[in-house]
């Protein structure tokens, strides 16, 4: 089998889950694979993709499993926001009015760094993939990023976050405007979906959302986000 695909056992580990509940969601159609000389193969790009529509409803317990699996070789820190946010990446009030602006205005905050290589390519891709299926949350969160890494336009992987004094539409659910924003840009798949994975967790922590809603300034999300990282058992 080509490395460039999981077979189902890797797919179970991967997941942290039973290898036979694996085989009988991707005989409903649940997962995305194919059958290749009789084997069932899967494409780690539509695993990723897959992955980030399930992670909605996932429990705390199924993204901390998802954690876990997900820890690459180049990124083992078990806390990712407080690792790859920095205070040069927040931005409260994020100057933007549109959802256009607003990813446009993410891109620079997150070149802050000196890590965005490409931002031109990074807008994008983040763009591209809000064109497949908004990334806002019901709560006024959304959490933008490329369908797939790009490790040739960026240095290290990255996170920003901006606040909106006043919500826009966003294609959140039954039209809730969002206002809170947390742009992630990986290097690799495992890294994005440990990052995506613990910001779930978070979103899923009584008082989170509002607590950072709460915050008008720049200079005290830094250390909210850190702290509630940090506070997640891993």
């Amino acid at each position: 089998m080509s490395r460039d695909w999981f077979s189902l056992e890797e797919l179970a580990r991967q997941l942290g889950r039973d290898r036979r509940e694996i085989e009988k969601l991707v005989q409903r159609g649940r997962v995305p694979g194919r059958k290749i000389a009789g084997e069932w193969q899967f494409h780690p790009t539509e695993i990723t993709h897959w992955l980030e529509q399930e992670m909605r409803e996932y429990t705390d317990r199924e993204l901390a499993v998802l954690e876990q699996t997900h820890r690459s070789a180049e990124f083992t820190d078990p806390h990712p926001i407080a690792a790859l946010l920095t205070p040069e990446t927040v931005m409260v009030p994020l100057e933007a009015r549109t959802k256009r602006s607003v990813l446009e205005s993410l891109v620079e905050v997150a070149g802050r760094t000196w890590h965005v290589w490409q931002p031109a390519a990074l807008l994008s891709a983040v763009q591209d993939r809000e064109s497949v299926l908004s990334t806002a949350f019901e709560n006024g969160v959304a959490i933008p990023h490329p369908r797939n890494p790009l490790p040739e336009a960026l240095g290290q992987s990255v996170i920003a976050y901006g606040r909106l004094m006043s919500g826009i539409p966003f294609g959140a659910p039954r039209h809730v405007m969002t206002d809170l924003f947390f742009l992630v840009a990986c290097r690799d798949s495992r890294t994005h979906l440990h990052v995506l994975a613990r910001l779930g967790r978070l979103l899923q922590t009584p008082g989170f959302v509002d607590d950072l809603r709460a915050i008008d300034n720049s200079s005290e999300p830094y250390d909210f986000l850190c702290q509630a990282d940090r506070q997640i058992i891993v």
